[in-house]
């Protein structure tokens, strides 16, 4: 299921094809090249002028994820490893998880359980971890607004192609029997363009926003179980407390997941 903004994208394109072919068009007739350097070339370099370049080189990354998706964080199996270290906090103290470091895969949850461990304050700890939070969110927020910036731009550049093209048009009006091709060509930068935004720059962009909401709410569960072990909290009502975190269909799965979690779904593309 993590590919689901591949499979609707092309999805999209498909119902495209289908819907030309059966109103008797040809799909080939909608290549352009001119349209296509106009549209794509131009929304590139607008970003670039909107953006700083090391930006603009992650998007080829950020695209790849988007459409295939990353791997996703594993809520319940999260849960169920905090609770664990409660209750073995409660039976032997604090200094008894520096042992079980070595289980946790999720460099977060090592790095909070890491910080109790050390004896920092909790507020401290709740400091350091949030900041860290608030600065991945950040960051996720700029990779997803380039995409959105892609989905803006691009219709308008489709549009001035059209008017570029219909310009040529009315330079050759001593050819009427050539002005429905020419009309027609000209309005293929405006599909380009309008298609291109809603079509993929759009969807990414709001895959990848849904992907690092997740990756927050994740994090914030952790969060919480961190200072909960800190505190000394009872296990029963802290799996309690991170049940609120996670979906409620999958509250259920948290007896049968597993120790550890996978990686956060968006940490490389940071």
């Amino acid at each position: 299921m993590k590919q689901t903004t591949a499979a609707g994208i092309g999805g999209a394109f498909v119902c495209l094809l289908l819907g030309v072919i059966l109103e008797g068009g040809n799909p080939m007739a909608f290549i352009n090249i001119p349209a296509f350097i106009v549209v794509v070339g131009g929304t590139v370099c607008v970003l670039l002028a909107s953006s700083s370049m090391e930006e603009a080189m992650r998007l080829p990354k950020l695209a790849i994820l988007a459409m295939l998706g990353g791997s996703s964080v594993d809520g319940p199996a999260a849960a169920k490893q905090m609770v664990g270290l409660a209750e073995k906090a409660r039976r032997e103290g604090l200094l008894a998880l520096e042992a079980q470091l070595e289980e946790v895969d999720d460099e977060f949850t090592k790095k909070g359980v890491s910080l109790i461990v050390d004896g920092t304050d909790s507020s401290v700890v709740e400091t350091i971890l949030q900041s860290e939070i608030d600065g991945m969110s950040a960051r996720h927020a700029r990779n997803a607004k380039m995409f959105a910036t892609l989905g803006g731009f691009a219709p308008t550049l489709g549009i001035l192609g059209t008017v570029l093209s219909l310009v040529h048009v009315l330079e050759n009006l001593s050819n009427p029997g050539a002005l429905g091709h020419s009309i027609a060509g000209a309005f293929i930068a405006t599909l380009y363009g309008v298609g291109s935004a809603n079509l993929v720059f759009l969807p990414m962009g709001n895959r990848l926003k849904g992907m690092s909401e997740v990756e927050v709410n994740y994090r914030e569960m952790i969060l919480e179980g961190v200072l909960a072990l800190q505190a000394g909290d009872n296990p029963s009502m802290l799996a309690e407390r991170l049940d609120t975190y996670l979906d409620p269909t999958e509250r259920g799965k948290k007896d049968d997941a597993g120790s550890g979690t996978s990686e956060p779904m968006l940490q490389e593309a940071a």
